[in-house]
């Protein structure tokens, strides 16, 4: 029903105790689960203030090497401020429970909406910031790593070349701390950290000189999602790392194999799958790599058990069983992981006064002649939210491949 936004603030039959405790369970899960919020530098935004929040730095002097003149007053320093702001947007979601669902479930609906609904705000909270630091202004500083065969290393220069060959080593990761040290970045508790993806803490974990989070946890307090340490990065493991993945081509499939070996000059290609049949002119063609080799698809048309695509440029030669994938990762299809390695204050988070997370509990009869008959109660959350980058160079994106590059999907 349209009117289900409406409904009136009174809290009747909500007493101010089981408000509280569904608040605290909120609170207690959406705190276990944030990770990329727990390193930002919280800036506090007052009621009335617009909805924008400015971060101010000031710019570094350089250094004062020439000498004095006896005598004579040098030229002071010019002060410089560089303003960082951030847009504070309002995110949040219900459910409605109907009252013959409250008195008739096994279970008690409503603190299973309150955990459901703690569960997604701390994922929507994390994913926000996490997407503005994967591609937010000043997300610039990358490390590519190289692939690898046997004992020789490749350099890598793209995201497009990665494969999953190009793994998290020590090596790697020793790299990454030298280019942070280099840009002076102040470190987190004296360590540099670092937020990767299950898929890719696999690789760290088989080098002899990782240490255990457990191994420290009595001396040190330890991070939200926190597993290890090596050559001074402590590292937290969450399945919220981003990944990038093959973009789709089309039936949400992103990776296509070939069918009929091409030996000869053509645009046209059979692969294995069946996909839904158009033509694509212009910007609406689909870009893909073609066994690795940027090109477009301009038509599809669909068949029993395949599909015959036409490309936008002709190809001389194509192996049966060759990849075409769509771009946005690795050019052979693999998923791509980017490592998120900080120093303090490498981006901030917004906390609007009078706007933090807050759960949402309207009882059966609150919506008064809205809900004439007492049969809709409903359970929510909302926040206010922005997040932006503050110091570029206290931050490194090292993206890298995995052995579940073939596998792990777009998240």
């Amino acid at each position: 029903m349209s009117d289900l936004n409406t409904n009136v603030t009174t809290q009747d039959g909500l007493s101010a105790e089981m408000k509280a405790y569904y608040d605290t369970e909120l609170l207690e899960n959406v705190r276990s689960n944030l990770v990329f919020n727990q390193f930002a530098k919280t800036q506090s935004l007052p009621g009335g203030k617009g909805k924008k929040v400015e971060w101010r730095k000031f710019n570094t002097y350089a250094k004062a090497t020439t000498p004095l003149t006896e005598g004579v007053t040098p030229d002071g320093e010019t002060m410089t401020v560089t303003s960082i702001e951030a847009p504070v947007s309002q995110y949040g979601s219900y459910t409605t429970v109907s009252d013959v669902l409250d008195m008739t479930a096994v279970d008690d609906t409503i603190l299973a909406c309150t955990d459901e609904h703690s569960a997604q705000a701390a994922l929507t909270l994390d994913t926000l910031t996490r997407n503005e630091l994967m591609g937010g202004s000043g997300a610039t500083n990358v490390l590519y790593a190289p692939n690898i065969s046997g004992e020789t290393e490749t350099p890598v220069t793209s995201r497009a070349d990665l494969t999953a060959s190009a793994k998290l080593t020590p090596k790697l990761v020793n790299r990454a701390v030298t280019i942070l040290k280099k840009a002076n970045a102040p470190k987190i508790n004296g360590k540099y950290v670092a937020i990767i993806h299950p898929s890719v803490a696999e690789d760290l974990r088989e080098s002899s000189a990782w240490i255990e989070a457990h191994k420290y946890a009595a001396v040190t307090e330890i991070f939200n999602g926190e597993i290890g340490e090596l050559h001074g990065v402590r590292f937290v493991e969450t399945t919220e790392s981003k990944i990038f993945a093959p973009a789709v081509i089309s039936d949400g499939i992103n990776k296509l194999t070939v069918k009929t070996a091409v030996n000869s000059s053509t645009t046209s290609v059979v692969v294995n799958e069946e996909l839904t049949s158009g033509t694509y002119s212009g910007d609406d063609a689909i870009p893909v790599y073609v066994n690795g080799v940027s090109n477009t698809i301009v038509a599809i048309t669909k068949g029993t058990g395949q599909s015959t695509l036409t490309l936008g440029t002709a190809i001389a030669s194509l192996a049966k069983d060759a990849i075409i994938c769509g771009k946005g990762a690795g050019k052979d299809g693999s998923a791509v992981y980017p490592c998120l390695f900080l120093g303090r204050d490498a981006y901030g988070t917004v906390d609007l006064e009078g706007a933090g997370l807050e759960m949402i509990v309207k009882p059966l009869g609150s919506a008064g002649s809205a809900d004439p008959l007492n049969q809709r109660q409903t359970v929510g959350w909302k926040c206010c939210h922005g997040a932006r980058i503050l110091y570029p160079e206290r931050m490194l994106r090292v993206e890298v491949g995995s052995g579940y590059s073939d596998i792990d999907g777009e998240n």
